[in-house]
């Protein structure tokens, strides 16, 4: 399975909550809080100890798709779906992360930054990508400029990306969803705010939808 199956997995979902959880005691009241927000994905990012225990509380509450980010290891991967994530995000590309997620079935979506590596995706059979770090590689005008020569690729952008800049990633044609950690920050969750976090995601969902595209470009 390729990045491609990253689609399925969504559902027509187009903001992913990016997360970074230090306390696995905070991650069944945040996965309420998104799903209360309308979210139905969300990436745990493996940058905390208790990662893996942080994605199988959020996977049990059932109203999320929920994946694995910042995964660098196949190691990693093996964890990651044993906890229930559904897909996989990586930062870069990595031929043992992308075999690992090949032979456990799930969906890999790994980070590129130059054409070079999104060809390199492209000879993997990999149509989905994540562009990373999106805003410091150069925002909308990078992304577009790579989408130009790779018309069959989806692109994940992350990075830098705040409520502003969203509706203009959303109206790209590439884009099949946007990351962003806005929504759940290490500051809201340090503070308990889940109602903070449910108003953020519900604005970040009402801002995806096709008509608030449409509507923001006009």
């Amino acid at each position: 399975m390729t990045g491609t199956g990253l689609a399925s997995v969504l559902a027509g979902a187009r903001v992913m909550p990016v997360l970074t959880v230090p306390d696995p005691a905070t991650a069944g009241p945040l996965a309420e809080a998104l799903a209360a927000g309308g979210s139905r994905c969300a990436e745990v990012t493996f940058r905390t100890p208790d990662a893996a225990h942080v994605l199988k509380t959020m996977a049990a509450h059932g109203g999320l798709a929920v994946g694995a980010g910042t995964v660098l290891t196949a190691g990693q991967v093996e964890r990651a779906v044993a906890a229930g994530a559904r897909f996989v995000v990586s930062p870069g590309y990595d031929e043992d992360v992308v075999a690992a997620c090949r032979e456990l079935g799930v969906p890999v979506v790994p980070g590129i930054a130059t054409p070079t590596e999104l060809m390199r995706a492209l000879r993997a059979g990999i149509t989905t990508v994540k562009l990373f770090p999106a805003e410091a590689l150069g925002g909308l005008p990078a992304l577009r400029a790579l989408a130009a020569p790779f018309p069959g690729v989806r692109f994940v952008p992350t990075g830098g990306i705040g409520p502003g800049q969203l509706s203009g990633y959303l109206a790209e044609p590439a884009v099949l969803a946007v990351g962003g950690s806005w929504m759940a920050t290490p500051a809201l969750l340090e503070d308990g705010d889940y109602t903070g976090i449910r108003r953020l995601t519900a604005e970040a969902v009402d801002r995806s939808t096709p008509e608030a595209v449409e509507v923001s470009m006009t």
